[in-house]
């Protein structure tokens, strides 16, 4: 026992000197904020800018089709399996990290867990990420009544324990080893391991907290139930809260119809008449999301150079040191070798460069949907300059309708989620869990969805003398089939971000 007391407390004190790093690290960026201003970011690829600015103001005419019936529709239904047992084995409690996307995942592969095993779920617990500091909870971002009831002939869920098992909370197993908590559990777990490890402590002891639980079931050699069952959680059960999905339909109606600016200080009866009036003359306008991870940790991980000079450079690997140590696999790499593999997030600049290629023009309303982009509106400026247009949720809603999701990165990424889905098209600068989510979701609703081709757009920025014609051309042709056209999941591939064939059937 003395040994396993060991070896927790070494947990314990990792755990607190990492939560102590990155308290400094958050320290050390707002303390050299200012100096980051001074960094000097300018256009990279004149050129292409020069003619993307030049562009004629009419779009391609295929651009906004939606997509056709691709023969694939939802198939979740699960009227045919059997019902609930009389008797639950016990509490399952899991504890998730992460933000946002990688939760939402853990949540749905918590309702699987508890259906494999026959027990009740007790709503997941979130923990706060050390990086945004935000404590919303899974009842401050999702309707948990709305969860409830969607589940409630697949598995038993409940928001809290009963009074016999209030001890069971993350402070609990924060301060020494207990026996209920299940903390071995391997990434990508099968079934029969979670029946073979955590059955036996539900029937010693009613419940089994699982920490960590992040990526800790497999996608592969489960029972089709099961794997319908998690995408009926991720695309029917888990709804945002009513606040979320009210701001969302506002910014989405704002979108769409412009003219909202110019009716803010009429009356709500000439607001309505005026808008009645616009409908009878034409639909409301279509829209696209660009979702744009560009912050310091990615630009600083990807060891990539992003035209800031020799400043930034310097600070970016100073960064890069801090936080990893130098473990950067990337690091390896020059700036020429990474953008040529695709493993060079995209900047704003080439974002724009991208979609005017596509044929996006400059009265397009665009959404920007990110968090916070390393360089501020310097670095975003050139996009601006292609899109004029451009809208976010600072431009698009009050502060006082914003005070509700202020400061707090989970609820801003939920509204982000919401109005990416209800967008005509969607597009992300980079992979990574929001981009994983969002395809996946998009997919199943059969909705455009544009996959940047990473390497090739690579190795055309890197040719300096390519001409805007062959720019386009070449975009052109290596994304005809990355426009949300179905992709059948292979073996270790996320259900998430390909529901087929688990969960959609072909017609």
């Amino acid at each position: 026992m003395n040994l396993y007391d060991s070896k927790d407390n070494v947990f314990l004190r990792r755990r607190i000197l990492l939560s102590l790093l990155f308290f400094v690290v958050l320290l050390c960026n707002n303390a050299s904020s200012s100096s980051s201003d001074v960094i000097t970011i300018k256009p990279r690829h004149l050129s292409l800018l020069k003619s993307a600015l030049q562009r004629s103001s009419g779009e391609q005419s295929d651009l906004w089709r939606p997509l056709t019936d691709q023969g694939w529709s939802p198939c979740i239904d699960l009227g045919n399996s059997p019902s609930l047992p009389v008797k639950s084995e016990g509490y399952i409690q899991v504890f998730l990290d992460g933000g946002l996307n990688q939760q939402r995942m853990g949540i749905c592969d918590a309702v699987a867990v508890a259906k494999i095993l026959n027990a009740t779920l007790v709503i997941p617990y979130l923990e706060v990420n050390p990086v945004w500091q935000d404590t919303s909870s899974f009842v401050d971002i999702f309707d948990v009544d709305h969860f409830i009831d969607s589940l409630k002939d697949d598995i038993r869920v409940v928001r809290e324990l009963p009074d016999e098992y209030s001890w069971s909370t993350r402070e609990y197993y924060g301060t020494a080893v207990r026996e209920t908590r299940v903390k071995t559990a391997p990434v990508h777990a099968s079934a029969n391991w979670y029946i073979e490890n955590v059955s036996p402590v539900l029937q010693s002891y009613g419940i089994a907290a699982i920490s960590p639980f992040s990526h800790r079931l497999s996608f592969d050699h489960l029972p089709a139930d099961i794997e319908r069952l998690r995408c009926k959680v991720n695309f029917q059960a888990l709804r945002f809260v009513p606040h979320i999905r009210s701001l969302g339909d506002a910014l989405v109606s704002r979108l769409r119809n412009p003219s909202w600016r110019n009716n803010k200080e009429q009356t709500n009866v000439d607001h309505l008449r005026e808008m009645t009036n616009s409908h009878s003359r034409q639909e409301p306008g279509k829209f696209a999301v660009l979702h744009l991870r560009f912050d310091k940790d990615m630009a600083a991980h990807s060891a990539c150079d992003f035209g800031g000079g020799k400043a930034e450079k310097l600070a970016l690997a100073k960064y890069r040191q801090m936080i990893w140590q130098g473990r950067v696999l990337n690091s390896q790499f020059t700036d020429e070798e990474l953008r040529s593999q695709g493993r060079c997030p995209l900047t704003p600049e080439e974002m724009g460069l991208l979609l005017a290629a596509f044929g996006f023009d400059n009265n397009t309303r665009l959404y920007l949907a990110s968090h916070k982009v390393y360089g501020g509106e310097a670095r975003i400026s050139t996009l601006r300059q292609v899109f004029p247009r451009m809208e976010d949720k600072r431009s698009l809603a009050s502060s006082e309708e914003r005070a509700r999701i202020k400061g707090k990165a989970s609820l801003l990424a939920a509204l982000d989620y919401y109005v990416s889905m209800h967008s005509d098209i969607f597009i992300s600068a980079s992979p990574g869990n929001m981009h994983n989510a969002l395809v996946g979701h998009r997919t199943f609703e059969n909705l455009k969805t544009i996959r940047p081709n990473m390497a090739l757009i690579g190795q055309l920025f890197l040719n300096k003398s390519i001409t805007w014609v062959d720019f386009q051309q070449a975009l052109g042709e290596g994304h005809v089939n990355r426009q949300g056209q179905i992709r059948l999941r292979k073996p270790k591939q996320s259900i998430y971000t390909y529901p087929a064939p688990d969960c959609m059937c072909h017609v």
